[in-house]
């Protein structure tokens, strides 16, 4: 379990995160969102035991970050963005080096576990240089499960991977979520809309909403959008649609279709269909668009909130 009270910490004169609060419970993957430069790794290095915070509470398996540093580091597993491996290493070797220092009883027993969690077994016995980036991840994903953590703490874990790299770490990490708390960061949005259990988006150093993907998808789109495709090149069907009462703006996409946003509370789907099948339109398709995370994600970005100080330098770390 993590739990963050009015967590905030300063670099000099600017202030990289502010106020955060927030909980992950066991067996859930919480999303960590932002741009870069929002405060998401300045969180997890405090929440790793790296850093301090300037003021505020933070907990890990009970454990205070700043009091009880060494039970928290005991209870953590994290994975920095770059994964700090050495190359001229096997991949047993290494882990089990990693074992050793975190003095792991039966540490080659262990290393074959956590090879096997994360399908390296077929790959003990090579050389770490000699493999592709997708598999450096898994390396770094089992050097954080060696001590069986109770928490997870991953910093962007697919960044620079491949599509078929990147689907196989997602369907990782969710069977590894199933038993403990994962705080999973990244900005590609369709990554946690597909993994994680609830999002957090985070922006200039302040939480700007908090909740699962398909709440924020229900409550935050603010209009009705449906999309509309006819036979043929669709000429005039943009005005005749626009004309219909109840219909805000629309749209032609580069593929032909129409977009169609109207206020929430009202299915105009109906009013739609009837209109266009009047004027001699042959109907194709008609359908509702949900609103993407990422949409969701731009909305709430789009007017930035002051930031706390008045240094303008976005990056997260000094």
């Amino acid at each position: 379990m993590i739990e963050v009270e009015g967590l905030t910490k300063d670099y000099g004169p600017r202030r990289a995160i502010n106020d955060l609060t927030f909980r992950a419970e066991p067996g859930e993957i919480l999303g960590f969102l932002g741009p870069n430069g929002a405060g998401k790794t300045t969180t997890m290095r405090i929440l790793s035991g790296f850093m301090p915070p300037t003021m505020g509470i933070a907990r890990v398996a009970g454990f205070d970050v700043v009091d009880e540093s060494l039970e928290v580091r005991k209870r953590v597993g994290y994975l920095p963005e770059t994964v700090p491996l050495y190359p001229d290493m096997t991949v047993f070797d290494y882990l089990k080096y990693m074992a050793d220092l975190r003095h792991i009883k039966n540490g080659e027993e262990r290393v074959e576990d956590v090879l096997e969690i994360v399908h390296m077994e077929e790959r003990a016995n090579g050389y770490i240089s000699n493999l592709s980036k997708g598999m450096r991840q898994r390396i770094g994903l089992a050097q954080a499960l060696l001590h069986e953590p109770e928490v997870l703490i991953l910093d962007e874990p697919t960044i620079g991977l491949d599509p078929a790299q990147i689907r196989e770490v997602r369907k990782l990490i969710r069977e590894i979520g199933r038993q403990r708390t994962v705080l999973l960061s990244t900005h590609i949005l369709s990554e946690a809309q597909q993994i994680c259990d609830r999002v957090l988006i985070i922006n200039k150093g302040e939480i700007v909403v908090e909740d699962t993907p398909e709440r924020l998808q229900a409550g935050l789109t603010g209009v009705q959008r449906v999309a509309v495709r006819v036979q043929g090149d669709g000429d005039g069907l943009e005005k005749l649609i626009g004309g219909i009462s109840g219909v805000g703006r629309v749209t032609t996409t580069p593929e032909g279709s129409v977009e169609v946003e109207s206020t929430p509370g009202k299915d105009i789907r109906p009013v739609i269909a009837r209109n266009v099948i009047k004027a001699g339109f042959d109907l194709l398709e008609l359908k509702s668009i949900d609103l993407s995370l990422e949409d969701i994600f731009i909305q709430l970005t789009r007017e930035e909130p002051e930031p706390p100080s008045t240094d303008d330098s976005s990056e997260d770390v000094p």
